[in-house]
C-alpha cells in the first residue's frame, strides 16, 4: 500500500488551482463562486500562508503570492469532502493575470536584458553557506573550477574540438504520483503520511515553517512507488499541513494526478554547454574549458547542488591537468527542477563524452582507445583536486577492456548491413560521487526477540532498489547468521527510527550499511559480555555464529542468543544482563565545501567509474532506429547482491535510453509546457528495449561496507552519451542535442529539407 491508498473516516481532500501561465501578475483572486460549491471547507491563496520554503535558498512560496513563475505553479488549495468537489471548487476560482515575458532557456536567462525572474534574489534566506545567487540577475548560484593554467594547456595541444550542446528537462514518471496526509491533533502534535525519500528532513522543515517543536512532527512513511530523486524535495507535505491547518486540524489527503505530478511538481533539471577540449596529436588531453547552464526552473529547491555536481565532475573520468569550469545554476520561467536519478551526472556526461568522440575524429583515433589513454588513475586528481587511489576510484581501464570485449568492438563501429541499414556502436565513460552535506547522517537501531531474532530499523525509505534488504544481508554476514531470521521494518516513522538524512545518491549502502555494521558490533559485544559471565571465561575468546555465542578454543561450549536476549537467567532464578540492545551511526567524514574561487575540495566519499556502449540499426531512407544491445561494466567494489545489482543497472540503463531517444518537457514561446500527459510524454516501453548486458569490476572501496561502492544511479549516467555517439556514427553526422528522435536525425542529416 502506497500513501494514498490508506483511508481514514472523515478524510478530507485537497485539491491544487494551477496557473496557465508561465510568467504572469497576479492581479486578483475570486474565490466567491468556489466557496458555494457543495462540501467545501476551506480554500487557501498565497497570502494566507506568505512564507517561503526551499532546499538551499528559500525562494518559493507554497502558493504563489502577487507573481506566477511557471506554468503549473499552485495558485490555491481547496479543501472538501471529497475530490470531486475539491476540484469542481477549483475550475470556478477566477484568477486575473497580466502576462509578462516569459525566459524560455538558461542562455535567455543570463543575457543582460532577459525579465527578472526573481527581483529581490539577492535578498532569500541561504539554508546553506556555500551558495551564491548573484543579484539583479537571473544565477542562482555559480560553482567554479580552476585547475592548473589554461595557457599551457592550450599551448600543449595540438588539436582543439570545441562544440556545444543541450539536454531538456524531463520527468522523473515514477510509478505512483506524489501523495501527502496530515493531521493536527488538538495537543498541537502534527501527523504526516508521506511518499517522499525523506521524511526526517520533511519533519525538520514542517517544524520550522510552522513554527512547531520538532518532537512534535510525526512523518510515516509507507513503501514508496518509484522516487529516482523527485520526491527528495517537500512539497505536498507542506500543502497538506496548510490545508489541515484551514479546517481545524482535520486529516487531510492531496494527492497529485499524473498531470500535475509531470507539471505541477519539481522535475529533472535541463542543461546547455559549451565544451572545448584539447589534446596532443598523440590523443593525451591537455586542456578543458567548460561552461554548464543548469536550467533550475522558477525555483532554486536543489539546482545550486546540481550545479556543484556537475562542477565536480565536469570533466568525466579522464585526467586533465588544466581545468576551466563555470558552472551555473539559473532560473528560468521552466517548472523548477529537483533531484534526479545521477544528479546531473547523465547531462554533463553527454556532453563531454560526445566531444571525447569529436576529438577522437579530428585525431583519427579509436574513440575507445581515446578514453583508454586518459582514463583517470591513481595518482591522479579529480577537478576538485582530490586525489585518485584505487579505493576512492576503482579501475575504469579494467572496465573499458571487459566492454570492449563484451560488445565486441573491435568489429568496428559502423557497419553497413546492406538495404540502408547500418549498424553502429557507441560507447562513453562515466562517474559519479555524492555530493551530500559535509554532515550527513544516517542511524540503525537492532531489537531482539526472544527467539533469537533480530528485528533491524532504519530510517532508509523503500522505494525499489532493495535498500533494506542490502542491509539485512550486511547484518546477516557480520552477525554469520541466517538472513531469514532479520526482521526488517519497512516503513518509516520518524518518532521511532533513527535519523537518515534521506535516501538518496546512491550513498544508503556505504552510510546506512556502515551504521548496521557498528550496529552489529555494538549487538556482538552485549552477547559476548553477558555471555562471559555465564560461561565463565573472558569476552576476548568468544565468537558468535549461528544465534550462538561459542568458546573460540572449543565451539562445542556455546550458548544460544535466546538465552541472552533479555538478560541470562541462571538455574536459581538470578539474571544478569538486561536486554540486548543494538545501536549504530554514521556521519560523512573527510568531507570539505569546495573553494569558492578554485573549486578545490572534497565533495563525496568515493568515486564509482564505469563504460558503456549502446548498439543500434538506423535505416537511412526513414531515420528511425532500433536499440539492438546496451551494455554497462561499472567498478563496484564489491557486489553484495548480484540480482539486484544487475536489476539496478538494467533500469538505469532502461531510463537513460529513454532519455537519449524520447523523453523531454516542450514548451511553447510563452513557456507553457506542451506534453503534460503520458499520452504525449513518450516513454520507453517493453518490446522497445535492447538486450542489455552488465558486468562488474571488483576494486573494494576500503572504508565501505564490505568494500561495495554505491551504484544506484549509475546505469542511467552514460546511456545518452552512449547512443548519441551510436547515432552520430551511423548517420555520420554531429547529434549534439538530446532526445535524439528519427526527426532530430532527419534534420541533422538533410537541414530538414523533403
Amino acid at each position: 500500500m502506497y500513501t494514498s491508498d490508506y483511508m481514514t473516516p472523515g478524510m478530507l481532500y485537497a485539491k491544487i488551482a494551477t496557473s496557465p501561465h508561465a510568467h504572469a501578475k497576479i492581479e486578483s483572486i475570486d474565490i466567491s463562486e468556489a466557496s458555494d460549491v457543495s462540501g467545501i471547507k476551506a480554500i487557501v491563496t498565497g497570502k494566507d500562508c506568505a512564507f517561503l520554503c526551499g532546499t538551499i535558498l528559500e525562494d518559493r512560496p507554497p502558493l504563489a503570492v502577487d507573481k506566477v513563475r511557471y506554468f503549473g505553479e499552485p495558485i490555491a488549495l481547496v479543501v472538501g469532502t471529497s475530490e470531486r468537489e475539491a476540484m469542481e471548487a477549483v475550475n470556478k476560482i477566477k484568477v486575473k493575470y497580466k502576462p509578462l515575458p516569459a525566459v524560455n532557456s538558461p542562455s535567455e536567462a543570463i543575457d543582460s536584458k532577459a525579465p527578472l525572474i526573481h527581483e529581490n534574489s539577492g535578498q532569500y534566506k541561504k539554508l546553506v553557506k556555500d551558495v551564491y545567487p548573484e543579484p539583479n540577475t537571473n544565477i542562482a548560484n555559480r560553482v567554479k573550477i580552476r585547475k592548473g593554467s589554461m595557457e599551457n594547456g592550450w599551448k600543449e595541444s595540438d588539436v582543439i574540438v570545441e562544440a556545444s550542446f543541450e539536454s531538456p528537462k524531463s520527468d522523473h514518471i515514477a510509478m505512483e504520483t506524489r501523495s501527502a496526509t496530515a493531521e493536527i491533533h488538538p495537543d498541537g502534535k502534527v501527523m504526516i503520511t508521506a511518499s517522499s525519500q525523506a521524511p526526517f528532513s520533511v519533519k525538520k522543515m514542517i517544524s520550522q515553517y510552522f513554527n512547531i517543536e520538532e518532537g512534535k512532527v510525526i512523518v510515516k512513511t509507507p513503501l514508496v512507488g518509484g522516487g529516482f530523486g523527485g520526491k527528495a524535495s517537500e512539497t505536498l507535505e507542506i500543502l497538506a499541513c496548510i490545508a489541515s491547518k484551514a479546517v481545524g486540524g482535520r486529516v487531510v489527503k492531496i494527492t497529485h494526478t499524473r498531470e500535475e505530478d509531470m507539471v505541477t511538481a519539481p522535475c529533472r533539471m535541463g542543461l546547455q554547454a559549451q565544451i572545448k577540449l584539447g589534446a596532443t596529436k598523440e590523443g593525451y588531453l591537455k586542456a578543458a574549458e567548460l561552461t554548464y547552464l543548469t536550467d533550475t526552473g522558477a525555483y532554486s529547491d536543489i539546482g545550486p547542488r546540481l550545479a556543484k555536481a556537475i562542477a565536480s565532475g565536469c570533466t568525466g573520468p579522464y585526467n586533465i591537468e588544466n581545468v576551466w569550469c563555470d558552472s551555473l545554476c539559473v532560473y528560468t520561467n521552466h517548472p523548477y527542477s529537483t533531484s534526479f536519478r545521477g544528479f546531473g551526472h547523465a547531462s554533463f556526461t553527454f556532453c563531454i563524452e560526445r566531444a571525447l568522440d569529436k576529438l577522437a575524429l579530428a585525431l583519427g583515433i579509436d574513440p575507445l582507445d581515446l578514453r583508454l589513454k586518459n582514463a583517470i588513475i591513481p595518482g591522479n586528481t579529480t577537478p576538485t583536486q582530490v586525489t585518485a587511489t584505487s579505493s576512492n576510484m576503482g579501475n575504469l581501464a579494467k572496465c573499458l577492456e571487459k566492454l570492449k570485449e563484451s560488445i565486441n568492438w573491435n568489429e568496428g563501429s559502423r557497419i553497413d548491413l546492406g538495404n540502408n541499414i547500418i549498424r553502429a556502436k557507441g560507447i562513453s565513460c562515466f562517474w559519479k560521487t555524492s555530493n551530500l552535506p559535509t554532515n550527513s547522517i544516517s542511524g540503525v537501531f537492532l531489537t531482539c526477540n526472544s527467539d533469537g531474532s533480530i528485528n533491524l530499523n532504519s530510517g532508509v525509505v523503500e522505494y525499489g532498489p532493495g535498500m533494506k534488504t542490502t542491509l539485512a544481508q550486511i547484518l546477516a554476514e557480520k552477525m554469520k547468521m541466517n538472513i531469514d531470521r532479520i526482521y526488517v521494518i519497512m516503513e518509516v516513522d520518524t518518532q521511532a527510527a533513527p535519523d537518515h538524512l534521506k535516501t538518496v545518491a546512491s550513498m544508503t549502502t556505504y552510510m546506512a550499511g556502515r551504521a548496521t555494521l557498528r550496529a552489529a558490533e555494538d549487538l556482538i559485544s552485549q552477547f559476548k559480555t553477558v555471555a562471559a559471565v555465564a560461561l565463565k571465561c573472558p569476552p576476548e575468546d568468544l565468537e558468535v555464529a549461528d544465534e550462538k555465542v561459542y568458546l573460540r578454543q572449543d565451539p562445542s561450549v556455546s550458548i544460544e542468543f535466546k538465552e541472552l536476549v533479555h538478560g541470562y537467567k541462571y538455574q536459581g532464578g538470578n539474571s544478569i544482563g538486561g536486554q540486548v540492545l543494538g545501536r549504530g551511526s554514521f556521519i560523512m567524514n573527510q568531507l570539505t565545501e569546495l573553494n569558492q574561487d578554485t573549486g578545490a575540495g572534497r565533495p563525496g566519499p568515493a568515486w564509482a567509474v564505469g563504460a558503456q556502449a549502446v548498439e543500434v540499426e538506423l535505416d537511412m531512407n526513414e531515420y528511425t532506429y532500433r536499440l539492438i544491445k546496451a551494455a554497462t561494466v561499472v567498478d563496484a567494489g564489491k557486489v553484495l547482491n548480484p540480482k539486484t545489482a544487475r536489476g539496478l543497472m538494467t533500469g538505469g540503463m532502461c531510463m537513460g535510453l529513454g532519455l537519449g531517444s524520447r523523453e523531454a518537457f516542450f514548451y511553447d514561446n510563452e513557456g507553457r509546457v506542451l506534453n503534460t500527459s503520458l499520452r504525449t510524454y513518450k516513454v520507453l516501453h517493453i518490446g522497445q528495449e535492447p538486450t542489455y548486458l552488465v558486468d562488474f569490476i571488483e576494486t573494494p572501496q576500503i572504508d565501505a561496507p564490505f568494500g561495495a561502492r554505491g551504484i544506484a544511479e549509475h546505469g542511467i549516467i552514460g546511456m545518452p552519451s552512449a547512443l548519441a555517439n551510436a547515432l552520430s556514427t551511423a548517420a555520420q553526422t554531429e547529434l549534439d542535442h538530446l532526445p535524439i528522435t528519427p526527426e532530430t536525425i532527419w534534420k541533422a542529416k538533410t537541414g530538414g529539407s523533403l
